[in-house]
């Protein structure tokens, strides 16, 4: 019975739901992003990569996590196209509000001492519907986050 609910498909009520939900979301990023780019929100940066498949740069507005002197970046939902894109890259711009751009690299970050060392913080990502508010950044499976590596100017 458990199984069965697991492999279930998406109510109809949530297809669309979520549908509209994105459409929104569509609509208001001219405004999110003024208002990231005049004001700032928390934890937000924008990471532009080019895409995997055009190859044109592609924007997104995420949440990024330090501690210490690491960054990392990731998604409560898993991979993304934006995920892909920064991988099959291998590069990307990170530009934090009132700083210069910075070039980085995607690293996947696996289970272990690193990963488990992270804040198990409950926030609000940027893009991120209600269906995921209040989930941990870190879910126990899955691979879900990158570190970001600086690439030094040669």
């Amino acid at each position: 019975m458990i199984q069965r609910r697991l492999t279930r498909a998406p109510s109809r009520f949530w297809s669309v739901a979520l549908r509209w939900w994105y459409r929104v979301l569509v609509l208001i990023d001219p405004l999110v992003r003024e208002r990231y780019r005049t004001f700032g929100l928390g934890i937000t940066v924008e990471l532009v990569v080019p895409g995997r498949v055009s190859g044109r740069p592609r924007s997104v507005l995420l949440g990024l996590l330090r501690v210490g002197d690491r960054m990392y970046l990731g998604h409560p939902n898993g991979d993304m196209a934006w995920t892909r894109n920064f991988e099959a890259a291998g590069r990307a711009e990170l530009r934090i509000r009132g700083l210069p751009p910075l070039a980085v690299r995607p690293i996947r970050l696996p289970p272990g001492p690193e990963r488990e060392a992270l804040p198990r913080q409950r926030v609000l990502l940027p893009g991120a519907g209600p269906h995921s508010r209040g989930r941990d950044l870190l879910p126990a499976r899955g691979r879900r986050f990158l570190t970001l590596r600086p690439i030094l100017p040669e």
